[in-house]
């Protein structure tokens, strides 16, 4: 121990056994300077935190792209088809929800990119990994990589309005379902399937008069 310490300490057990002894209170140590050439050990540095900005930056960008209408908020209130797809009628909106829940194998009420995959071979209309993505981003809202039944409204929304292009996989989907509001317009999809209907009627008529017609002419022939 250098001599300055012990006449640190010295001086230290000194002051405190005078103000012992004139009764004060609780006596404390006077600081001492520390002797030449001793250094104190630094702080530990404190731990690294990680910044804020980012996350900050993207809560205020997505309150931002809500606000402007860019997406729906998940907190928004219940989807009702009926008010937020007026141009729809209800026997219109029932039989889209039937198809939807049709290809929604997996009961959770979304359509996934295996499920649009079953559901374009089905409707004839077969589409490659990357088609299959890029119909879900035409009308992917929330960014979740999956249809909701609004996004999936909004195919045939945007089929009727003509909104989608010629080469687009959701165009496909809207001509091929048995639901083809694409093709004639969705106040008109009521007249389509009497059209059809009425179609199919003429075409077995037409069938049936060709026939008759063929047989009178060869038992003219016969004749």
């Amino acid at each position: 121990m250098s001599s300055e310490e012990l006449a640190c300490k010295l001086q230290r057990r000194l002051r405190l056994e005078t103000r012992a002894e004139t009764h004060q209170d609780s006596p404390q140590a006077a600081p001492c300077t520390a002797p030449a050439g001793h250094r104190e050990p630094e702080p530990p540095a404190p731990a690294p935190t990680v910044s804020a900005d980012s996350e900050l930056n993207l809560k205020l960008s997505s309150r931002l792209n809500i606000h402007q209408g860019a997406v729906r908020s998940r907190r928004s209130k219940v989807f009702n088809p009926y008010t937020e797809f007026p141009e729809f009628s209800r026997r219109l909106l029932k039989d889209l929800e039937r198809m939807f829940k049709t290809y929604d194998a997996g009961k959770d009420g979304f359509i996934d990119l295996m499920e649009l995959k079953l559901m374009m071979e089905k409707l004839g209309a077969p589409q490659t990994h990357l088609g299959l993505k890029n119909m879900i981003q035409e009308v992917d809202e929330d960014f979740d990589g999956k249809l909701s039944f609004r996004e999936f409204l909004l195919i045939f929304h945007k089929a009727a309005a003509g909104e989608l292009q010629e080469d687009s996989g959701l165009l496909a989907l809207a001509k091929f379902s048995e639901i083809n509001v694409a093709l004639e317009g969705v106040r008109g999809a009521k007249n389509f399937f009497e059209a059809k209907r009425d179609s199919k009627a003429e075409w077995a008529c037409y069938r049936c008069n060709y026939s008759a017609q063929c047989v009178m002419a060869l038992n003219k022939r016969s004749a």
